[in-house]
Protein backbone atom coordinates (compact mmCIF):
# COMPACT_ATOMS: atom_id res chain seq x y z
CA UNK A 1 0.00 0.00 0.00
CA UNK A 2 1.50 3.34 -1.16
CA UNK A 3 2.03 5.78 1.05
CA UNK A 4 3.57 9.15 1.71
CA UNK A 5 6.25 9.52 3.85
CA UNK A 6 5.29 10.50 7.37
CA UNK A 7 7.55 13.77 7.10
CA UNK A 8 5.57 14.92 3.99
CA UNK A 9 2.10 14.01 4.47
CA UNK A 10 -0.45 16.58 5.45
CA UNK A 11 -3.73 15.94 3.74
CA UNK A 12 -5.73 18.46 1.75
CA UNK A 13 -9.07 19.46 2.07
CA UNK A 14 -11.97 22.08 1.59
CA UNK A 15 -15.31 22.95 2.23
CA UNK A 16 -17.53 20.59 0.27
CA UNK A 17 -21.42 21.38 -1.11
CA UNK A 18 -23.78 19.39 0.02
CA UNK A 19 -25.28 19.95 -3.67
CA UNK A 20 -22.33 18.18 -5.65
CA UNK A 21 -24.01 16.57 -8.03
CA UNK A 22 -26.35 19.15 -8.90
CA UNK A 23 -23.75 21.72 -8.63
CA UNK A 24 -23.94 23.20 -11.66
CA UNK A 25 -27.73 23.95 -11.91
CA UNK A 26 -27.63 24.93 -8.06
CA UNK A 27 -24.76 27.54 -8.78
CA UNK A 28 -26.43 28.88 -12.47
CA UNK A 29 -30.04 29.40 -10.31
CA UNK A 30 -28.09 31.27 -6.77
CA UNK A 31 -26.27 32.95 -9.38
CA UNK A 32 -29.33 34.49 -10.72
CA UNK A 33 -30.89 35.01 -7.33
CA UNK A 34 -27.32 36.82 -6.18
CA UNK A 35 -27.57 39.08 -9.15
CA UNK A 36 -30.75 40.55 -8.58
CA UNK A 37 -29.88 41.55 -4.97
CA UNK A 38 -28.68 45.18 -4.17
CA UNK A 39 -25.78 45.95 -1.43
CA UNK A 40 -27.91 44.77 2.07
CA UNK A 41 -27.39 44.72 5.66
CA UNK A 42 -25.52 41.14 6.35
CA UNK A 43 -28.57 39.85 7.97
CA UNK A 44 -30.91 41.39 5.20
CA UNK A 45 -28.78 39.41 2.53
CA UNK A 46 -28.88 35.86 4.39
CA UNK A 47 -32.29 36.20 4.81
CA UNK A 48 -32.77 37.27 1.20
CA UNK A 49 -31.01 34.28 0.04
CA UNK A 50 -32.05 31.97 2.47
CA UNK A 51 -36.00 32.28 0.59
CA UNK A 52 -34.57 31.91 -2.87
CA UNK A 53 -32.74 28.72 -1.67
CA UNK A 54 -35.31 27.38 -0.33
CA UNK A 55 -37.64 27.76 -3.21
CA UNK A 56 -34.97 25.91 -5.61
CA UNK A 57 -36.57 21.79 -6.37
CA UNK A 58 -36.56 19.92 -3.25
CA UNK A 59 -35.62 22.68 -1.02
CA UNK A 60 -39.01 23.50 0.33
CA UNK A 61 -39.22 21.49 3.58
CA UNK A 62 -35.49 21.56 4.51
CA UNK A 63 -34.40 22.64 8.09
CA UNK A 64 -33.11 26.08 7.85
CA UNK A 65 -30.12 24.83 9.47
CA UNK A 66 -29.53 23.37 5.79
CA UNK A 67 -30.63 26.45 4.07
CA UNK A 68 -27.64 28.28 5.56
CA UNK A 69 -25.22 25.95 5.15
CA UNK A 70 -26.03 25.50 1.42
CA UNK A 71 -25.91 29.78 1.65
CA UNK A 72 -22.72 29.61 3.47
CA UNK A 73 -20.87 26.91 1.72
CA UNK A 74 -21.74 28.73 -1.92
CA UNK A 75 -20.28 31.81 -0.56
CA UNK A 76 -17.13 30.06 1.47
CA UNK A 77 -16.36 27.76 -1.69
CA UNK A 78 -17.67 30.04 -4.60
CA UNK A 79 -17.58 33.49 -3.62
CA UNK A 80 -20.55 34.79 -4.92
CA UNK A 81 -20.92 37.58 -2.41
CA UNK A 82 -18.67 39.24 -0.04
CA UNK A 83 -19.90 40.19 3.74
CA UNK A 84 -18.03 43.11 5.27
CA UNK A 85 -19.44 42.68 8.76
CA UNK A 86 -17.98 45.87 10.40
CA UNK A 87 -19.44 47.77 8.02
CA UNK A 88 -22.71 45.78 8.15
CA UNK A 89 -23.06 45.33 4.72
CA UNK A 90 -23.01 42.39 1.95
CA UNK A 91 -22.67 42.76 -1.87
CA UNK A 92 -22.88 40.41 -4.76
CA UNK A 93 -19.52 39.26 -6.01
CA UNK A 94 -18.80 39.44 -9.80
CA UNK A 95 -18.11 36.01 -10.05
CA UNK A 96 -21.85 35.64 -9.45
CA UNK A 97 -23.04 38.50 -11.85
CA UNK A 98 -20.79 37.03 -14.70
CA UNK A 99 -22.19 33.69 -14.22
CA UNK A 100 -25.80 35.15 -13.96
CA UNK A 101 -25.53 37.11 -17.30
CA UNK A 102 -22.85 35.25 -18.96
CA UNK A 103 -24.95 31.73 -18.70
CA UNK A 104 -21.54 30.24 -19.15
CA UNK A 105 -21.06 27.79 -16.55
CA UNK A 106 -17.93 26.43 -18.71
CA UNK A 107 -16.46 29.77 -18.12
CA UNK A 108 -17.12 30.48 -15.03
CA UNK A 109 -15.59 26.74 -13.64
CA UNK A 110 -12.43 28.18 -15.27
CA UNK A 111 -12.18 31.41 -13.70
CA UNK A 112 -13.17 29.70 -10.06
CA UNK A 113 -10.46 26.95 -10.69
CA UNK A 114 -8.01 30.00 -12.14
CA UNK A 115 -8.15 31.59 -8.89
CA UNK A 116 -8.77 28.62 -6.48
CA UNK A 117 -6.14 27.98 -4.16
CA UNK A 118 -5.07 26.75 -0.96
CA UNK A 119 -5.17 28.22 1.61
CA UNK A 120 -7.85 30.49 0.79
CA UNK A 121 -10.94 31.68 2.45
CA UNK A 122 -12.85 28.88 1.31
CA UNK A 123 -11.41 27.09 4.69
CA UNK A 124 -12.07 28.06 8.23
CA UNK A 125 -9.73 30.20 9.60
CA UNK A 126 -8.40 27.31 11.82
CA UNK A 127 -8.10 25.39 9.11
CA UNK A 128 -6.20 28.35 6.85
CA UNK A 129 -3.83 28.42 10.54
CA UNK A 130 -2.87 24.37 9.99
CA UNK A 131 -2.09 25.46 5.93
CA UNK A 132 0.45 28.32 6.81
CA UNK A 133 2.18 26.29 9.56
CA UNK A 134 2.43 23.20 7.21
CA UNK A 135 3.98 25.87 4.49
CA UNK A 136 1.11 25.00 2.12
CA UNK A 137 0.80 27.11 -0.82
CA UNK A 138 -0.50 25.32 -3.81
CA UNK A 139 -2.87 25.88 -6.73
CA UNK A 140 -4.58 22.36 -7.80
CA UNK A 141 -6.07 23.19 -11.32
CA UNK A 142 -2.74 24.75 -12.37
CA UNK A 143 -0.53 21.44 -10.56
CA UNK A 144 -2.65 19.01 -12.12
CA UNK A 145 -2.37 20.66 -15.64
CA UNK A 146 1.05 20.68 -15.42
CA UNK A 147 1.19 16.92 -14.58
CA UNK A 148 -0.90 15.58 -17.24
CA UNK A 149 1.52 17.52 -19.99
CA UNK A 150 4.77 16.28 -18.34
CA UNK A 151 2.84 12.70 -18.32
CA UNK A 152 2.05 13.38 -22.09
CA UNK A 153 5.80 13.54 -22.73
CA UNK A 154 6.37 10.05 -21.53
CA UNK A 155 3.69 8.44 -22.55
CA UNK A 156 0.65 8.89 -25.19
CA UNK A 157 -2.57 10.14 -23.22
CA UNK A 158 -1.24 10.16 -19.65
CA UNK A 159 -4.06 10.66 -17.22
CA UNK A 160 -4.39 10.15 -13.65
CA UNK A 161 -7.57 9.09 -11.46
CA UNK A 162 -8.70 10.23 -8.87
CA UNK A 163 -6.31 8.01 -6.02
CA UNK A 164 -3.47 8.63 -7.41
CA UNK A 165 -4.30 12.45 -7.51
CA UNK A 166 -4.52 12.35 -3.75
CA UNK A 167 -1.50 9.97 -2.62
CA UNK A 168 0.76 11.69 -5.17
CA UNK A 169 -0.31 15.64 -5.44
CA UNK A 170 -2.76 16.36 -2.98
CA UNK A 171 -1.78 15.07 0.57
CA UNK A 172 2.07 14.98 -0.12
CA UNK A 173 4.16 18.07 1.16
CA UNK A 174 6.50 18.05 -1.70
CA UNK A 175 3.85 19.02 -3.85
CA UNK A 176 2.03 21.48 -1.91
CA UNK A 177 4.44 22.95 0.07
CA UNK A 178 7.58 22.60 -2.29
CA UNK A 179 6.86 22.78 -5.84
CA UNK A 180 7.95 19.31 -6.91
CA UNK A 181 8.42 19.18 -10.61
CA UNK A 182 6.29 17.51 -12.15
CA UNK A 183 7.82 15.26 -14.33
CA UNK A 184 8.33 13.67 -11.06
CA UNK A 185 5.11 13.32 -9.98
CA UNK A 186 4.82 11.50 -13.47
CA UNK A 187 7.80 9.10 -12.81
CA UNK A 188 6.12 7.98 -9.43
CA UNK A 189 2.50 7.35 -10.65
CA UNK A 190 3.93 5.24 -13.28
CA UNK A 191 6.39 3.50 -11.43
CA UNK A 192 3.22 2.54 -8.78
CA UNK A 193 1.67 1.50 -11.75
CA UNK A 194 4.14 -0.86 -12.94
CA UNK A 195 5.06 -2.12 -9.36
CA UNK A 196 0.87 -2.32 -9.16
CA UNK A 197 1.33 -0.45 -5.88
CA UNK A 198 -2.23 0.14 -4.47
CA UNK A 199 -3.94 2.86 -2.42
CA UNK A 200 -5.97 3.94 0.01
CA UNK A 201 -9.18 4.39 -2.13
CA UNK A 202 -11.87 5.43 0.73
CA UNK A 203 -13.90 8.04 -0.16
CA UNK A 204 -13.42 10.08 2.87
CA UNK A 205 -9.49 9.72 1.48
CA UNK A 206 -10.08 11.07 -1.98
CA UNK A 207 -13.09 13.28 -2.22
CA UNK A 208 -10.98 16.56 -2.22
CA UNK A 209 -8.99 15.71 -5.39
CA UNK A 210 -11.58 13.67 -6.99
CA UNK A 211 -13.89 17.70 -6.30
CA UNK A 212 -11.02 19.43 -8.37
CA UNK A 213 -10.71 17.00 -10.92
CA UNK A 214 -14.60 16.90 -11.43
CA UNK A 215 -14.82 21.09 -11.33
CA UNK A 216 -12.06 20.54 -14.20
CA UNK A 217 -14.37 18.41 -16.07
CA UNK A 218 -16.85 20.70 -15.63
CA UNK A 219 -14.03 23.09 -17.17
CA UNK A 220 -13.51 21.49 -20.45
CA UNK A 221 -9.98 21.85 -18.53
CA UNK A 222 -10.50 17.80 -18.74
CA UNK A 223 -11.92 14.63 -19.77
CA UNK A 224 -13.07 11.65 -17.90
CA UNK A 225 -13.14 8.41 -19.22
CA UNK A 226 -13.81 5.12 -16.93
CA UNK A 227 -12.10 7.00 -13.82
CA UNK A 228 -9.45 8.39 -15.21
CA UNK A 229 -8.81 12.33 -16.36
CA UNK A 230 -6.70 13.71 -19.68
CA UNK A 231 -6.23 16.90 -20.41
CA UNK A 232 -8.38 18.30 -23.10
CA UNK A 233 -6.31 19.17 -25.86
CA UNK A 234 -9.20 21.53 -27.64
CA UNK A 235 -8.72 23.98 -24.36
CA UNK A 236 -5.25 25.22 -25.86
CA UNK A 237 -5.84 28.58 -24.90
CA UNK A 238 -7.20 28.42 -21.77
CA UNK A 239 -4.81 25.73 -20.45
CA UNK A 240 -2.04 27.80 -21.58
CA UNK A 241 -3.50 30.98 -18.97
CA UNK A 242 -3.26 28.09 -16.47
CA UNK A 243 -0.10 27.14 -16.95
CA UNK A 244 1.56 30.93 -17.19
CA UNK A 245 0.03 32.30 -14.60
CA UNK A 246 1.94 33.77 -11.49
CA UNK A 247 -1.19 35.43 -9.82
CA UNK A 248 -1.55 34.23 -6.01
CA UNK A 249 -3.38 35.58 -3.14
CA UNK A 250 -0.24 36.85 -1.41
CA UNK A 251 -2.60 37.81 1.93
CA UNK A 252 -1.63 35.42 3.91
CA UNK A 253 2.08 35.89 3.00
CA UNK A 254 3.59 37.67 6.11
CA UNK A 255 2.28 34.96 8.62
CA UNK A 256 4.41 31.86 7.27
CA UNK A 257 7.37 31.43 9.60
CA UNK A 258 5.76 33.18 12.39
CA UNK A 259 4.99 31.43 15.73
CA UNK A 260 1.58 31.82 17.53
CA UNK A 261 -0.27 33.08 14.60
CA UNK A 262 -3.54 35.35 15.39
CA UNK A 263 -6.30 33.67 14.67
CA UNK A 264 -8.17 37.05 14.80
CA UNK A 265 -5.99 38.78 12.10
CA UNK A 266 -6.15 35.61 9.53
CA UNK A 267 -9.97 36.22 9.77
CA UNK A 268 -9.22 40.29 9.23
CA UNK A 269 -7.78 38.87 5.56
CA UNK A 270 -10.74 36.85 5.08
CA UNK A 271 -13.08 39.76 3.23
CA UNK A 272 -9.50 40.44 0.71
CA UNK A 273 -9.67 36.65 -0.45
CA UNK A 274 -13.09 37.22 -1.64
CA UNK A 275 -11.86 41.06 -3.02
CA UNK A 276 -9.20 38.58 -5.21
CA UNK A 277 -11.79 35.61 -6.62
CA UNK A 278 -14.25 38.49 -8.00
CA UNK A 279 -10.70 40.37 -9.75
CA UNK A 280 -10.00 40.93 -13.29
CA UNK A 281 -13.34 38.66 -14.55
CA UNK A 282 -13.95 41.13 -17.57
CA UNK A 283 -12.11 40.13 -20.28
CA UNK A 284 -13.37 37.18 -22.59
CA UNK A 285 -10.30 35.12 -21.36
CA UNK A 286 -12.78 32.13 -20.73
CA UNK A 287 -15.43 32.68 -22.76
CA UNK A 288 -16.80 29.04 -24.34
CA UNK A 289 -16.35 29.09 -28.40
CA UNK A 290 -19.08 27.18 -28.92
CA UNK A 291 -18.25 25.80 -32.39
CA UNK A 292 -15.18 24.28 -30.82
CA UNK A 293 -17.25 22.86 -27.52
CA UNK A 294 -20.14 21.05 -30.15
CA UNK A 295 -17.38 19.76 -32.22
CA UNK A 296 -15.51 18.14 -29.38
CA UNK A 297 -18.43 17.23 -27.06
CA UNK A 298 -19.31 14.06 -28.14
CA UNK A 299 -16.25 13.18 -31.57
CA UNK A 300 -17.29 10.08 -32.00
CA UNK A 301 -20.57 11.13 -33.02
CA UNK A 302 -22.02 12.38 -36.57
CA UNK A 303 -24.68 14.73 -35.81
CA UNK A 304 -26.44 16.47 -38.83
CA UNK A 305 -28.04 18.64 -36.13
CA UNK A 306 -24.61 19.57 -34.53
CA UNK A 307 -22.73 20.32 -37.97
CA UNK A 308 -25.88 22.50 -39.03
CA UNK A 309 -25.42 24.08 -35.62
CA UNK A 310 -21.49 25.25 -36.81
CA UNK A 311 -22.32 26.27 -39.76
CA UNK A 312 -24.90 29.02 -38.52
CA UNK A 313 -22.21 29.80 -35.80
CA UNK A 314 -19.70 30.52 -38.73
CA UNK A 315 -22.25 32.14 -41.04
CA UNK A 316 -22.89 34.44 -38.72
CA UNK A 317 -21.98 38.21 -38.11
CA UNK A 318 -20.82 37.32 -34.44
CA UNK A 319 -18.09 36.05 -32.06
CA UNK A 320 -18.48 32.49 -31.53
CA UNK A 321 -18.08 33.24 -27.87
CA UNK A 322 -21.18 35.51 -27.72
CA UNK A 323 -23.49 33.36 -26.40
CA UNK A 324 -26.55 35.79 -26.18
CA UNK A 325 -26.05 36.58 -30.33
CA UNK A 326 -25.41 32.61 -31.15
CA UNK A 327 -28.51 31.68 -29.28
CA UNK A 328 -30.75 34.23 -31.25
CA UNK A 329 -28.98 32.59 -34.70
CA UNK A 330 -29.88 29.22 -33.30
CA UNK A 331 -33.66 30.43 -33.16
CA UNK A 332 -34.25 31.96 -35.94
CA UNK A 333 -32.85 29.03 -37.62
CA UNK A 334 -35.27 27.28 -35.41
CA UNK A 335 -38.33 29.62 -36.86
CA UNK A 336 -37.60 29.26 -40.31
CA UNK A 337 -37.61 25.46 -40.39
CA UNK A 338 -40.70 25.21 -37.82
CA UNK A 339 -43.12 27.72 -40.24
CA UNK A 340 -41.61 25.73 -43.61
CA UNK A 341 -42.77 22.48 -41.23
CA UNK A 342 -45.97 24.16 -41.06
CA UNK A 343 -46.49 24.44 -44.64
CA UNK A 344 -45.83 28.20 -44.66
CA UNK A 345 -42.20 27.89 -46.77
CA UNK A 346 -42.52 30.77 -48.62
CA UNK A 347 -42.40 33.25 -45.43
CA UNK A 348 -39.38 32.56 -43.17
CA UNK A 349 -37.63 35.52 -44.87
CA UNK A 350 -40.54 37.28 -41.85
CA UNK A 351 -38.46 35.77 -39.43
CA UNK A 352 -36.37 38.38 -38.13
CA UNK A 353 -33.97 39.62 -35.76
CA UNK A 354 -35.04 42.98 -33.83
CA UNK A 355 -32.36 45.34 -32.95
CA UNK A 356 -31.82 45.65 -29.30
CA UNK A 357 -31.57 49.48 -30.21
CA UNK A 358 -35.06 49.73 -31.06
CA UNK A 359 -35.59 48.34 -26.92
CA UNK A 360 -39.04 46.21 -27.54
CA UNK A 361 -38.81 43.71 -24.86
CA UNK A 362 -38.08 40.64 -27.16
CA UNK A 363 -35.28 39.27 -29.65
CA UNK A 364 -36.83 37.53 -32.72
CA UNK A 365 -39.94 38.64 -34.10
CA UNK A 366 -42.02 35.35 -36.45
CA UNK A 367 -45.00 33.79 -37.37
CA UNK A 368 -47.43 31.57 -35.96
CA UNK A 369 -48.20 28.15 -37.67
CA UNK A 370 -51.45 29.55 -39.49
CA UNK A 371 -51.61 31.24 -42.41
CA UNK A 372 -53.10 34.41 -41.22
CA UNK A 373 -49.66 35.54 -40.61
CA UNK A 374 -50.25 36.16 -36.80
CA UNK A 375 -47.19 37.17 -34.91
CA UNK A 376 -45.32 35.40 -32.57
CA UNK A 377 -42.92 37.34 -30.24
CA UNK A 378 -39.62 35.63 -28.82
CA UNK A 379 -37.42 36.60 -26.25
CA UNK A 380 -34.11 34.29 -26.42
CA UNK A 381 -32.84 33.12 -23.49
CA UNK A 382 -29.51 31.01 -23.59
CA UNK A 383 -27.14 28.96 -21.24
CA UNK A 384 -24.31 26.75 -21.92
CA UNK A 385 -22.95 23.56 -19.38
CA UNK A 386 -21.31 20.52 -19.59
CA UNK A 387 -24.37 18.56 -18.07
CA UNK A 388 -28.15 18.96 -18.92
CA UNK A 389 -29.51 21.25 -16.25
CA UNK A 390 -31.79 20.19 -13.66
CA UNK A 391 -33.87 23.41 -13.38
CA UNK A 392 -35.79 26.30 -15.75
CA UNK A 393 -34.80 29.85 -14.70
CA UNK A 394 -34.73 33.03 -16.50
CA UNK A 395 -34.26 36.96 -15.57
CA UNK A 396 -36.77 39.30 -17.81
CA UNK A 397 -35.91 42.88 -17.89
CA UNK A 398 -38.56 45.23 -16.48
CA UNK A 399 -38.84 46.24 -20.62
CA UNK A 400 -39.45 42.75 -21.49
CA UNK A 401 -41.89 42.09 -18.66
CA UNK A 402 -43.93 44.84 -20.18
CA UNK A 403 -43.88 43.73 -23.46
CA UNK A 404 -45.14 40.08 -21.94
CA UNK A 405 -47.86 41.72 -20.35
CA UNK A 406 -48.69 43.80 -23.24
CA UNK A 407 -48.31 41.07 -25.97
CA UNK A 408 -50.13 38.14 -23.87
CA UNK A 409 -49.95 34.51 -25.72
CA UNK A 410 -47.91 35.95 -28.54
CA UNK A 411 -44.98 36.59 -26.36
CA UNK A 412 -42.95 33.45 -26.38
CA UNK A 413 -39.71 32.85 -24.03
CA UNK A 414 -37.89 30.23 -25.61
CA UNK A 415 -34.74 28.89 -23.23
CA UNK A 416 -32.47 27.38 -25.34
CA UNK A 417 -30.08 24.89 -23.38
CA UNK A 418 -27.08 23.46 -24.87
CA UNK A 419 -24.92 20.82 -23.45
CA UNK A 420 -22.42 18.14 -24.59
CA UNK A 421 -24.96 16.20 -25.64
CA UNK A 422 -28.43 17.81 -25.57
CA UNK A 423 -29.56 21.03 -27.62
CA UNK A 424 -32.90 21.67 -26.17
CA UNK A 425 -35.39 24.68 -26.24
CA UNK A 426 -38.27 25.06 -23.80
CA UNK A 427 -41.39 27.32 -24.96
CA UNK A 428 -43.21 29.43 -22.65
CA UNK A 429 -46.04 31.26 -23.75
CA UNK A 430 -47.47 33.95 -22.16
CA UNK A 431 -45.37 33.84 -19.37
CA UNK A 432 -47.77 36.30 -17.47
CA UNK A 433 -50.76 33.87 -17.82
CA UNK A 434 -48.70 31.02 -16.37
CA UNK A 435 -47.87 33.39 -13.61
CA UNK A 436 -51.42 34.12 -13.15
CA UNK A 437 -52.13 30.64 -13.25
CA UNK A 438 -49.54 29.40 -10.96
CA UNK A 439 -48.05 27.60 -13.06
CA UNK A 440 -44.59 29.09 -12.81
CA UNK A 441 -42.64 30.97 -9.96
CA UNK A 442 -41.51 34.92 -10.16
CA UNK A 443 -40.34 37.34 -8.37
CA UNK A 444 -41.00 40.56 -9.62
CA UNK A 445 -39.84 44.33 -9.24
CA UNK A 446 -39.96 47.39 -10.98
CA UNK A 447 -36.93 48.19 -10.73
CA UNK A 448 -35.11 44.72 -11.66
CA UNK A 449 -37.70 43.01 -13.50
CA UNK A 450 -38.62 39.61 -13.39
CA UNK A 451 -36.86 35.66 -12.03
CA UNK A 452 -39.47 33.20 -13.43
CA UNK A 453 -38.62 29.49 -12.44
CA UNK A 454 -40.62 27.02 -14.32
CA UNK A 455 -41.21 23.22 -14.21
CA UNK A 456 -41.40 21.51 -17.33
CA UNK A 457 -44.85 20.99 -17.23
CA UNK A 458 -45.44 24.83 -17.80
CA UNK A 459 -43.46 24.74 -21.43
CA UNK A 460 -42.94 22.80 -24.26
CA UNK A 461 -39.63 21.18 -24.88
CA UNK A 462 -38.60 20.63 -28.08
CA UNK A 463 -35.53 19.52 -29.92
CA UNK A 464 -33.56 22.33 -31.80
CA UNK A 465 -34.94 22.04 -35.93
CA UNK A 466 -32.41 23.81 -37.88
Amino acid sequence: MYAVPDEYFFRIHHVRPRFKNDVESVLLYVAQECNRLSDLPVRDYAESLNRAIRLYGGNYSLAEKTINNWRTEIAALFGFYIEDKQADITRTGDIARLLATNQDLIEFFKYYLYYFQYPGGHLKQDRVKEFIEAGVKFKPAQYILKVLIAGNEEKTNFSINKVEATHCIFNDLRVTRDNREAKDVVKLILQNRTAKIEYDSNGDTTRYAADILDYMVLANLLRESHGYYYINGAEVDAISAFISSSDYFGGYDDFYGVSNIDITAIRLIEPLWFEYVNNKLSTDLFATDIVQFIEESIPERSDIVDDRIRQIITDSQHSTKDIGDIGESLVISHEKARITQCGLGDLPHLVQKIPTSLGVGYDIQSLEGTPDRIKRYIEVKTTISQNRLNFGNFHLTPNEWNSATTLRDRYYVYRLMISKDERTLYILQDPVKLYKQDKIFMSLSHKSGAEISFPETACTKTALML
